[in-house]
């Protein structure tokens, strides 16, 4: 597969250099070489990015970061200079130097936000918006668009459970709604509706992989998100847990063509590795665990082996397996583009390749994609136009987290005194574990997945400011996962075993939306949007296994002895009519509103229809004449109210009585039932409503932004456990509320505004409280019941016994005997701490000297909890059999009068036992999440090969991080594919310290 990759990235580095060389030669190779500077009205700052086209043609360029451009053209010929905020300017060529001045064009200069089904002016908005520069996060290693958002919008909580390529990504905004149903935000892309589940049943031990990474971050323009009822509720079911609405790269009309072409390499690692203790410590520990529980000292384990024991302690060799297990991993990316346009159409084309390798062996990620935008004017009336985008994935998963066969478990684990060869040279293995260096050089678990993504679209201007708009949508996501499990490791004896499985989700989406926007003289603006969506979503699922192989040499399920196969499908459909009417009067108040009306085929007759209205209201209070002489540039108050509903997450029958065939007896076909019914299911309903501030003063360079949100959700879908004597485990029923309640604050600033300097700085932070304010009766979650949900507390509540101290005459640990009944039973076991933060947030800081940029971004939460699981398995005090310890065990209890919180070592009673509150961890962290260096390499060295602009840039990523978390990385879950499990800690591959540099070029 490196041989492979090798050579496609070989020859699609080749042709894209090939490619951008032929262009670039073609739009340099006629006329003289025209050059200039483009300043503003104030002639003192360079505008970059200017588009610059020669009249008539399609020959054009842009200007670099100095506001410098160079262009073919003839004397007497005219060039068109054209930027958005500005007033276009054209000029006639009369000698090699046009210089010219752009001059602001106010009305274009006002901030459009993108939201449901359209734009709005920022001053008519009053819904809670945040919009995310992507241009500040170009370079990062990110696999999928939804990590760019972390810190960058206040509310928005970003979680990446593990740091392997690929992984899982945790996203809530204003917190988590349900129980059963989806808590994951809406993705739209250039309004298609993507898909965030994971197809994949690779097997990882809890962790999931994130269908997301299947879409380049490189392809992206903007991303803003929607987060309170009157911006989501338009999209009704869909919009409970916010929206994103990603907008991808597009040409300009009347632009000459822009060539971009961006690569980075980088290397990353674990910033800290597990420690245990040696051989000699191991030993000491075990001999001392076997007299405490009564062993006679001549019988301990480690004696002289002259006495039948192992040796003394002080002669036990450590074989280190940790190291072996981390490496340095590469990452490389390159992405080249086209975009451009004529007086008609405009397109943009891209391509890229990504590799990722993961900091564990033997872990790889890798993408290839591609997308083709263009829109084209067939009349002055008629647009069409169409997005689409193809990409390839391809896993090498190494598995861990939470997983017995794990890479990592297996090197952490065994215990350090006990080779890791046999003395034949064969892999030794010991207890439940495998050798490590077998998983990592025979395990193979390959998934491959294929996404399809696109958009057609025909726009219909029927009246002056009335449209018609019809489109159709296409999300196709299917997976490929190969996995052959070997004589060499132990899930593959006595004769080796494979799977093959093949999952393909399709979503098809119609949708017609009328707009009308109209000025109605100088004071009134009318906005009106109604539309209609029809959607379908089919789900196909394929596995096949075999067992007994002839050798390892065959892996393809055809060449075992026994098969097995089963193939199953399923599908749903929405029907969805949805309206907004906005009213703006004096540019000063607003009043908006919507509703949506979605039936879905979840729900029986009678319950399928789900309503979610919405109203809202802003004033720009700064806009008044008593507001005139206040210190501000805007005040703007909004405030709104909504509902919104929520139907994902839940199988696609929850509602109807279901049977099962297959249940086959003396080779007779059979049915059975397989799920039982509630005709009375109906949706799970989110009230939300939002009051915010919005302020700017000193000329707008400080502008503030305050939320105060309150969420309750109702009638939530849960499975509810049934009697087994039904034949049944459990059905769905709407039962149990929850609320979140928040405030955000975010603060942008610009510093320093000079010609050569510029420094901006960016705030923003978020507290959410989520409490549970009905469930008939508590639900657990993870092995030993870690979760507990149950009125009054959240939804990622730990459910521990409390350890008060360890008795310094005993030995052992004192528990708080809530009951006071003087036993330790389960009805001592009490709500202790959270996994979700009481805050989170970010700062980040733009630096702007002449040439050089530098930006860095750190990123905090404070408050939340981390059970970890790792000490639990590792701070046993013996009754671990066959499991290593930490060195924290090293602080037990070895006498009275001892102080400490380790109880002695014992296999005997509760002290080690129990899920207790001693492996509850305070996870609070600062981390500087990334940090910038970038150079623009002078215009006067790059135009000599045809270049308008070269940037250079170093990053860094993880590069520092303050926490008082033991484990190697606070910002961990083990079970990603468990939405009511947070901030619990098993092995979890850690987020990696990553170095790179990178070069963005432009033709």
């Amino acid at each position: 597969m490196q041989t492979n990759t090798s050579s496609t990235l070989k020859s699609l580095v080749s042709l894209g250099v090939l490619l951008a060389i032929l262009l670039a030669h073609a739009a340099f190779a006629q006329g003289q070489q025209v050059t200039g500077l483009v300043t503003n009205t104030k002639g003192t700052e360079a505008l970059a990015g200017v588009s610059v086209v020669l009249k008539g043609t399609t020959s054009g360029t842009f200007t670099n970061a100095e506001g410098r451009y160079s262009i073919p053209a003839k004397a007497g010929q005219t060039l068109v200079f054209s930027s958005i905020g500005y007033t276009p300017v054209e000029a006639v060529v009369n000698g090699s130097t046009v210089n010219v001045t752009l001059k602001e064009d106010t009305k274009s200069l006002e901030e459009i936000v993108v939201v449901g089904y359209g734009t709005q002016s920022q001053k008519a908005v009053s819904s809670s918006v945040s919009t995310v520069n992507v241009e500040d996060l170009r370079g990062l290693p990110v696999t999928s668009p939804d990590q760019l958002i972390q810190g960058k919008a206040a509310g928005v909580q970003i979680s990446s459970a593990s740091g392997a390529p690929g992984g899982g990504i945790s996203v809530s905004v204003r917190g988590a709604t349900s129980i059963n149903a989806s808590n994951s935000p809406l993705y739209v892309i250039d309004g298609v509706f993507i898909n965030n589940q994971s197809l994949s049943n690779l097997g990882l031990g809890g962790q999931t992989f994130n269908p997301l990474a299947d879409l380049n971050p490189a392809d992206i323009e903007s991303i803003q998100v929607l987060k309170d009822a009157n911006a989501t509720a338009i999209y009704g079911s869909r919009g409970a847990n916010g929206v994103v609405l990603i907008t991808t790269k597009r040409g300009k009309l009347n632009a000459g063509s822009k060539i971009s072409f961006q690569t980075y390499f980088g290397w990353a690692k674990a910033p800290k590795l597990y420690e245990t203790v040696n051989a000699q410590q191991e030993a000491e520990l075990i001999n001392e665990a076997f007299l405490n529980d009564g062993g006679a000292f001549a019988s301990r384990p480690f004696r002289p082996k002259a006495e039948g024991g192992r040796g003394l302690p002080e002669e036990q060799t450590t074989y280190s397996r940790i190291p072996d297990v981390f490496q340095t991993a590469k990452t490389q990316s390159y992405d080249l583009s086209a975009s451009g346009g004529s007086d008609k159409s405009r397109y943009f084309i891209g391509g890229s390749y990504f590799s990722q390798e993961g900091i564990v062996k033997p872990a790889l990620f890798e993408r290839f994609s591609g997308r083709f935008n263009f829109d084209h004017n067939l009349s002055e009336k008629l647009t069409v136009g169409i997005s689409a985008s193809g990409a390839y994935s391809h896993r090498n998963v190494s598995r861990n987290d939470n997983s017995a066969q794990g890479v990592i478990n297996s090197s952490l684990y065994v215990q350090t005194f006990l080779p890791v060869f046999n003395e034949d040279g064969s892999y030794a293995r010991h207890s439940i574990f495998d050798n490590h260096l077998a998983l990592i050089e025979n395990l193979n678990m390959q998934g491959h997945s294929n996404r399809l993504i696109g958009n057609l679209y025909a726009e219909y201007e029927i009246l002056p400011g009335l449209s018609f708009k019809s489109s159709w949508s296409l999300d196709y996501n299917s997976y490929i996962d190969k996995v052959y499990n070997n004589t060499q490791i132990s899930v593959g004896l006595p004769a080796g075993n494979g799977s093959n499985t093949q999952s393909s989700l399709v979503t098809l989406i119609n949708e017609q939306v009328l707009t009308y926007n109209k000025a109605l003289g100088d004071d009134h603006r009318l906005n009106l949007v109604l539309g209609n969506t029809l959607q379908s979503t089919k789900y196909n699922f394929l596995t096949l296994s075999g067992q007994k192989f002839p050798s390892d040499n065959f892996q393809e399920i055809a060449s075992s002895s026994i098969q097995t196969g089963s193939t199953s499908s399923s599908q749903n459909g929405l029907v969805s009519f949805f309206g907004r009417a906005s009213y703006t009067f004096r540019d000063k108040y607003s009043l908006d509103g919507s509703l949506r009306a979605d039936g879905s085929s979840k729900f029986a007759a009678g319950n399928k229809w789900g309503y979610f209205p919405s109203v809202g209201a802003a004033w720009i209070i700064s806009e008044e004449a008593f507001a005139k002489s206040l210190p501000f540039d805007q005040i703007k108050l909004r405030a709104n109210i909504g509902l919104s509903g929520n139907q994902n997450g839940i199988s696609d029958f929850p509602s109807q009585s279901l049977w099962r065939a297959g249940r086959n007896y003396q080779n007779n076909p059979g049915i059975s039932p397989s799920q039982l019914g509630n005709p009375d299911l109906t949706w799970e309903t989110t009230r939300q409503w939002n009051v915010g501030l919005d302020l700017a003063f000193l000329q707008n360079r400080i502008k503030v932004e305050a939320n105060y949100y309150s969420k309750y959700t109702k009638d939530l879908l849960i499975q509810v456990p049934v009697p087994s004597k039904l034949g049944y485990s459990s059905v769905y029923e709407n039962l149990g509320e929850v609320s979140n309640k928040g405030v955000e604050l975010s603060i942008s600033s610009v510093n320093i505004q000079k010609d050569d300097f510029q420094w901006s700085t960016d705030f923003n932070i978020a507290r959410n409280k989520n409490r549970i304010e009905k469930l008939p009766t508590p639900i657990t979650a993870h092995s030993r019941d870690w979760v507990r949900m149950e009125e009054g507390n959240s939804l990622f509540a730990f459910w521990v016994y409390d350890q008060l101290y360890v008795d310094p005459q005993t030995g052992d640990a004192v528990y708080d005997d809530v009951d006071k009944n003087g036993t330790i039973t389960t009805a001592d076991r009490k709500i202790l701490g959270n996994g979700a933060p009481d805050f989170f947030g970010s700062l980040n800081n733009t630096v702007r000297f002449k040439r050089f940029d530098v930006g860095a971004l750190l990123y905090f939460q404070s408050g939340n909890d981390i059970i970890n699981l790792n000490r639990f398995f590792m701070e046993h005090g013996g009754t671990q059999s066959g499991i290593t310890f930490f060195p924290n065990q090293l602080n037990r209890w070895q006498k009275p009068g001892d102080i400490t919180d380790v109880p002695r070592l014992t296999k005997r009673g509760n002290n080690y036992t129990l899920p207790s509150s001693r492996y509850l961890e305070d996870g609070s962290f600062l981390r500087l999440r990334s940090i910038t260096l970038g150079y623009n390499v002078p215009t006067e060295l790059v135009n000599r090969f045809k270049i308008s602009n070269l940037r250079l840039y170093a990053l860094a990523t993880n590069l520092w991080t303050l926490t008082n978390y033991s484990g190697l990385d606070p910002e961990v879950n083990v079970a990603a594919n468990n939405q009511n499990v947070l901030g619990i800690d098993h092995a979890v591959v850690p987020q990696p310290r990553s170095f790179q540099i990178g070069a963005n070029v432009t033709f």
